[in-house]
């Protein structure tokens, strides 16, 4: 059986979005292959794998490096995360270099591939993540539960959520933020947020189960980032039929969709608080956001991920003269 290697930056214990892939992706291709997941490579350590698999082309690139290096006839892929497309690669070294040491490139998301230098494009495909679905069960006391879901770090952009909230006139909002403190001072601006307005609280870093669990329980998700990759909280909502409020941004387009109604300007808080509150007065508003959502959730089912992660990875091994490093 052929090892596969899948180096991530993140392990389970940190429980973000490259850890959720590097599970799921080994999740599908085990069974075909022994898979092993990692944060780093060192030759000679073990078995050496037949394909590396590394996510974040900054913060896997000495992996990429060293495994090039020694097996340079053995393909590599590259998966892309949003600080790498719309950060790294554009100025730091080691970013760039794995963009020439891999393979493959995968983005998540269609617009990712605009992204990325044109002497690379070629080499790159679009493989969108998945979630399986979960029932929507938002609850029918009167009250609208608005959820983000993810870490306390500059790039989410946590603050504009938190300063939309005392924004919202309608008493029957509620904001539930999840997301471990990787950033002190945000995490304490959650917690003064929270001893402010009754309405909203800051749950902390919560199993995947719980999180998933929570979103369903929403009449709304939001994401606030100024940079993605292809966010799979974005999948997660609208496999559980969950509307969208979404930062207007390249990443977030490319997995809504451009005529999608329901995006807000980066960092514009009074904006974000405005589609909350015509979200709560306005059910056509809402119903329009559901069905845009459901719209789009055929792109992110288990089975068409997988389908296509084992289509990359069954025909670098065998070499085929049928795979395209174009298709997507």
């Amino acid at each position: 059986m052929k090892r596969v290697a899948i180096v991530s930056p993140a392990l389970a214990g940190q429980n973000n979005g490259n850890w959720q892939t590097a599970s799921r992706w080994a999740h599908f291709l085990k069974g075909r292959y022994q898979v092993d997941i990692a944060t780093s490579f060192t030759p000679g350590s073990g078995a050496a794998p037949d394909l590396m698999i590394a996510l974040h082309a900054r913060r896997s690139a000495a992996a990429l490096a060293a495994f090039a290096r020694a097996f340079p006839q053995r393909p590599r892929v590259l998966v892309l995360t949003g600080t790498d497309l719309y950060r790294d690669i554009r100025d730091d070294a080691s970013a760039q270099a794995s963009l020439a040491h891999a393979s493959v490139l995968v983005v998540l998301q269609d617009a990712g591939l605009d992204m990325l230098p044109a002497a690379v494009r070629q080499k790159a495909r679009v493989i969108r993540q998945s979630a399986p679905a979960v029932a929507s069960s938002p609850s029918e006391d009167g009250s609208f539960t608005f959820t983000m879901i993810g870490h306390l770090r500059p790039e989410k952009d946590p603050l504009t959520f938190m300063r939309a909230c005392p924004m919202v006139t309608e008493a029957a909002a509620r904001f539930v933020h999840i997301g471990g403190a990787l950033d002190p001072e945000l995490g304490m601006a959650a917690e003064r947020t929270q001893a402010l307005d009754a309405r909203y609280r800051w749950l902390g870093n919560l199993p995947h189960q719980d999180a998933r669990g929570q979103l369903a329980r929403s009449h709304a998700m939001v994401i606030a980032s100024v940079i993605e990759g292809g966010a799979n909280v974005i999948i997660e909502a609208v496999t559980s039929g969950v509307p969208v409020l979404a930062s207007d941004i390249s990443g977030n387009r490319g997995m809504l969709g451009d005529d999608y109604a329901g995006y807000f300007p980066v960092g514009d808080a009074a904006a974000l608080a405005a589609l909350i509150g015509r979200s709560i007065a306005d059910p056509a508003f809402l119903a329009r956001l559901r069905a845009q959502c459901a719209a789009r959730a055929a792109l992110f089912t288990p089975a068409a991920e997988q389908a296509a992660v084992l289509d990359m990875v069954d025909n670098l091994l065998v070499g085929s003269t049928n795979f395209s490093l174009e298709s997507s």
